[in-house]
C-alpha cells in the first residue's frame, strides 16, 4: 500500500501531454511497508483524561491533516498547468481543460474531507491522549488549558509535531488504501483530460 504521509505530500500527475514532441509518461509509485497496526489503549488517569478531553475541544492537532489530505486537488490543478504551459498549449484550451480537471479535483475533495475528518476526529484523542498524558502532570494540564504560563504552553507547542505525527499514523492505518485509491482515480481523470487536450491541439 501507498503510504498515506507520502500520498498527503504531493499528487504526481498520471500523464504528460502526449504532444508530437513530447510522449507521455506514467509517475513512478513507491510502495513503502505497510504501517504497524495501532497500539493498545493506554490507560490513563480519569482526572487527567477529563482535562485532555476540554484540551482537545480547544485545541486540534488533526485540522493540519484534513488540510494536507485536500492538497493534492490543489497540487493536481497547479501541475495540469505547468504541463499545458509547456507544451504551448493555446491560452483558450488550457482554461478549458483546467475547468474540467477542477471538477474532479473538487470532487476529489468532497469525497476525502469527511473521510479524512471523521478518522481524525476518532483517532486524535487515542493518539493524543497518551502524548498529553506522559508528558504533564494535572497541575500543568490545569495550566495548559487557560492558557495562562507561556512555558507550558512551549511544552506543549513542541510536542505538537509528535501529536500529529501519531494522528496521522493512525489515520494511515485506518484509511489509507481508501484515499490512496482515490489520489490514483484523480491522477487518471487528469492525466486523461490533458491527453485529450494535447491531441485535439
Amino acid at each position: 500500500m501507498i503510504s498515506l504521509s507520502r500520498s498527503l505530500a504531493g499528487l504526481a500527475v498520471a500523464a504528460t501531454l502526449a504532444a508530437p514532441a513530447v510522449h507521455a509518461q506514467s509517475a513512478a509509485a513507491s510502495a513503502p511497508k505497510a504501517s504497524a497496526p495501532a497500539t493498545a489503549p493506554v490507560a490513563i488517569d480519569p482526572e487527567k483524561q477529563k482535562l485532555i478531553d476540554q484540551i482537545l475541544a480547544v485545541f486540534h492537532p488533526e485540522n493540519p491533516i484534513i488540510i494536507q489530505a485536500q492538497h493534492p486537488a490543489q497540487d493536481a490543478m497547479e501541475k495540469s498547468s505547468i504541463v499545458m504551459q509547456q507544451n504551448h498549449l493555446p491560452k483558450e484550451k488550457i482554461e478549458k481543460t483546467l475547468k474540467d480537471i477542477q471538477v474532479d479535483a473538487q470532487k476529489y475533495i468532497d469525497s476525502i474531507t469527511p473521510l479524512v475528518a471523521n478518522s481524525t476526529h476518532k483517532n486524535v484523542g487515542p493518539a493524543v491522549a497518551p502524548i498529553l498524558a506522559q508528558n504533564f502532570s494535572v497541575q500543568e494540564l490545569q495550566d495548559l488549558l487557560a492558557l495562562l504560563k507561556s512555558p507550558v504552553k512551549a511544552k506543549f507547542e513542541k510536542l505538537v509535531p509528535d501529536m500529529e505525527t501519531a494522528t496521522l499514523k493512525r489515520v494511515q492505518s485506518d484509511i489509507g488504501q481508501q484515499v490512496d485509491k482515490q489520489i490514483t482515480e484523480l491522477n487518471k481523470a487528469a492525466g486523461a483530460k490533458l491527453q485529450a487536450a494535447a491531441m485535439t491541439n
